[in-house]
């Protein structure tokens, strides 16, 4: 890890608190620990960080693992397999990547099992882009609707990563759009409470638009190895 890393929380905590006053909301860091191991980690959660970010089971397993003494909330981010839900569900607090109604009912089916509330955002493809997972945001609807026949899944809101392109050019109009469906839904939906919008290169414009999660990894650990 870069030795500046505390520095760059630094300026990222005094962002997000400069926003939140602003919005009169929380807003949450969700640091993205894909590809650190826990050695990693420790620093950022004696800052006082509580709020993980994994894509893959199999890596994150470990890490939940090895730091299961601390009071940590960890967050799915990564593309969801059918046949690895069960295990999603057992070791993660919250699934930000849903984008079906098989994903939502198994989701559901294994949280049952268990007797724990899931906690799942939509993914929404904002920008239409084949690169990217997610539902179209004219999908939405219809997918919500399947929040008042769900006992063990909290519908808490909507996930999405708006082309980076735009987000270079400061092209803003997929964030207005997220920013208003969200509100549209914190009115009809009592469960929504999350827009998470925002990675290293676009939270400061994310958090204009009323994001109140933002998912940072790179702006932390600098860029990963390939």
């Amino acid at each position: 890890m870069n030795l500046d890393f505390e520095d760059r929380l630094r300026c990222i905590s005094d962002d997000v608190k400069l926003f939140s006053e602003k919005s009169d909301q929380n807003i949450k860091v969700i640091v993205v620990t894909k590809s650190q191991d826990v050695e990693s980690i420790r620093p950022i959660i004696n800052l006082g960080f509580n709020s993980f970010g994994e894509n893959y089971l199999q890596e994150a397993r470990v890490k939940i693992d090895q730091l299961k003494n601390y009071n940590l909330e960890w967050h799915f981010i990564g593309k969801i397999q059918s046949n690895k839900i069960k295990e999603i569900v057992k070791i993660f607090d919250w699934i930000q990547t849903v984008s079906s109604k098989k994903h939502l009912l198994a989701i559901d089916k294994f949280s049952s099992e268990i007797q724990k509330k899931m906690n799942v955002c939509i993914q929404i493809n904002i920008d239409e882009e084949n690169t990217k997972s997610g539902i179209l945001i004219s999908e939405l609807d219809n997918l919500m609707v399947l929040s008042k026949s769900l006992s063990y899944t909290n519908i808490r809101g909507i996930m999405a990563i708006p082309s980076k392109a735009n987000a270079l050019k400061e092209e803003k109009k997929s964030y207005r759009i997220l920013s208003e469906k969200f509100r549209q839904l914190c009115e009809s939906y009592n469960s929504v409470d999350t827009l998470s919008l925002g990675m290293s290169n676009d939270y400061k414009i994310a958090l204009e638009h009323n994001s109140n999660m933002i998912r940072i990894g790179t702006l932390i650990f600098g860029k990963r190895n390939k």
